[in-house]
């Protein structure tokens, strides 16, 4: 589905990202989790080319995402950042009709597929007449993400999208998450710095540092064989999970 390729990504003297090579396998869930600047957003702006890679290339659906293809290849990209990223002078319904008015959607059809969504990401209808400012950060990252499964993307991309939520409304949305990636069998590409989130959503784990992949593989894999020292280190860290999963 989504395939990098030797890339590397450099901003002024320092790279980023350095010769990465990377598979999104079609219909699973590929979580990319690192400590803080070690590359995971850049790679995954790279994914849906709001960015472009300096060396290497990057592929979705087999089309090699250039300056050229980028605009129309992301239409087929759902994308979901920290905080929702909501225009705040649209309502929710606003927001979630927006690109499929700009494609000339007609208006039985957008209002059909916002009520789907709606029940989809469980939430009430009242709540999309409203603005951002009037939302809780759960319900603005339920808009976000019902704007980001308007068109019916063949992929998801979340970065960081739970971040910035409190424990019980993050707990709440992650189960909802769960249920909606198993449901609708979409391929994911999703940002965390929570190794605890990564192992609850993640088919494959892929761990960065310093923009270089450490170790990739199920969650079982880097808890019980890490690759290398660090990788037991970052394990190690989140001690909760360990003994959770011992």
């Amino acid at each position: 589905m989504l395939t990098l390729s030797r890339v590397t990504k450099q901003y002024g003297n320092v790279t980023v990202l350095r010769e990465i090579d990377l598979a999104v396998p079609k219909g699973r869930v590929t979580v990319v989790i690192g400590a803080s600047g070690c590359g995971k957003s850049t790679l995954i702006r790279l994914a849906n080319g709001l960015i472009l890679p300096d060396r290497g290339t990057v592929e979705f659906m087999g089309a090699q995402i250039t300056a050229a293809t980028a605009l129309a290849l992301r239409r087929h990209m759902g994308y979901v950042i920290q905080e929702g990223g909501l225009f705040p002078h649209l309502t929710g319904r606003g927001n979630v009709a927006l690109m499929p008015r700009r494609l000339g959607w007609s208006s039985t059809r957008i209002d059909a597929r916002i009520l789907e969504l709606a029940d989809l990401v469980r939430l009430s209808k009242k709540t999309l007449d409203r603005y951002p400012s009037q939302l809780s950060g759960g319900e603005r990252q339920r808009v976000a993400l019902m704007r980001a499964l308007m068109l019916d993307p063949e992929i998801l991309l979340l970065d960081e999208p739970l971040g910035a939520l409190d424990p019980l409304i993050r707990y709440d949305l992650q189960t909802d998450l769960k249920t909606l990636f198993t449901s609708l069998r979409k391929t994911v590409l999703m940002v965390t710095h929570d190794l605890g989130e990564a192992g609850y959503f993640g088919d494959e784990i892929v761990l960065l540092r310093e923009g270089a992949i450490e170790q990739r593989g199920p969650m079982a894999a880097l808890i019980g064989t890490p690759a290398t020292d660090y990788v037991a280190r970052f394990v190690q860290a989140q001690r909760g999970l360990v003994d959770s999963l011992s």
